[in-house]
């Protein structure tokens, strides 16, 4: 009996080292990772962007084209912030600090301040800062950060530069926000590569971005364009599954593409219902973190939630991944 007991001691003592090698070894390869530098390309775009000149000919007076050039770059940055690139879900309603993940064992990832009061980390940004983070999930040390940036590889510059036109207006807020704190699953996880910083999701960061966004009119190039924002849960092909790296109480993204799985049997009735009642065909409501993102999707154009159906409709029927 002792011998059973000491073998059995023994092999615990051998399984507690071995957790503990692999547990240093776990933070030693995040450490490793999030202190790279991470090389991307140089852009520039002008904010507010310029007026097409059809739009300057049909001015009234010359003179009002810069107010209204400010203008118009406010208003569309306004509908974007509100209806499809949703900052305030990270950087909270005031765009002042929000809470991306707060859980003891995945970590604490709060997205910080954006706005231009103490505690801002993007006081000293130029549009070339805004695009690494926003579009490459780097910062401007050149270091990867948590931004969600596979969601926005199709976002225009023209687009960035609206966003950057309505956040000037957004008043400037105090606050500090504690840094990224990974949790001990966090580490392992990220260790493993079953979450992954976002640069590192993205294929090239010499690719070129497009410089303005297709036209705003029920098309399926218009509805590819808006569901790049959908990638990040829903897979590349939009065919779902678990969401890599999400809060681990949310339930698998949703199959998007035709397939029985996904939207086979469902209706653009259906799908506008969904998108701007947080309802399934069958009244049930829709879960997180859909059922909070609806918030925003509500407040889409009809052109666009029937460019977006078209495109869904328009994708291969693809079984949702295991």
């Amino acid at each position: 009996m002792k011998k059973v007991l000491t073998v059995v001691i023994s092999l615990l003592a051998v399984l507690v080292l071995a957790a503990g090698i692999f547990y240093v070894w776990a933070g030693m390869r995040v450490s490793a990772l999030s202190a790279r530098t991470i090389a991307t390309h140089t852009v520039d775009f002008p904010v507010p962007f310029p007026l097409a000149h059809a739009e300057v000919d049909s001015l009234t007076s010359p003179d009002s084209a810069e107010q209204v050039t400010l203008a118009r770059a406010i208003e569309r940055g306004r509908h974007l912030l509100e209806s499809r690139y949703v900052c305030t879900e990270c950087h909270g309603a005031t765009l002042g600090g929000g809470t991306m993940i707060d859980d003891p064992m995945i970590g604490a990832v709060l997205g910080p301040n954006i706005t231009t009061g103490r505690g801002s980390v993007v006081l000293d940004y130029e549009p070339d800062d805004w695009d690494r983070a926003v579009r490459h999930g780097v910062a401007p040390s050149g270091r990867p950060t948590l931004m969600p940036a596979q969601d926005f590889q199709l976002m225009s510059d023209q687009e960035l530069s609206d966003l950057l036109a309505y956040l000037g207006t957004m008043p400037p807020v105090d606050s500090e926000v504690a840094p990224v704190r990974i949790g001990p699953l966090g580490r392992v996880l990220l260790a493993l590569g079953q979450i992954r910083f976002a640069a590192d999701e993205i294929p090239s960061h010499e690719a070129p971005h497009p410089v303005m966004p297709p036209a705003a009119v029920a098309s399926t190039e218009f509805g590819e364009h808006l569901a790049g924002v959908c990638v990040g849960c829903h897979r590349a092909d939009l065919s779902g599954g678990p969401i890599v790296g999400g809060d681990p109480s949310w339930p698998p993204a949703a199959n998007l593409t035709p397939h029985a799985d996904g939207l086979g049997g469902w209706t653009y009735d259906d799908f506008v219902r969904a998108m701007r009642e947080a309802k399934r065909p069958d009244g049930s409501d829709l879960l997180p973190p859909m059922g909070p993102v609806t918030n925003f999707t509500r407040n889409m154009r009809d052109t666009e939630l029937e460019a977006l159906w078209m495109y869904l409709e328009s994708l291969p029927a693809t079984p949702t991944p295991e």
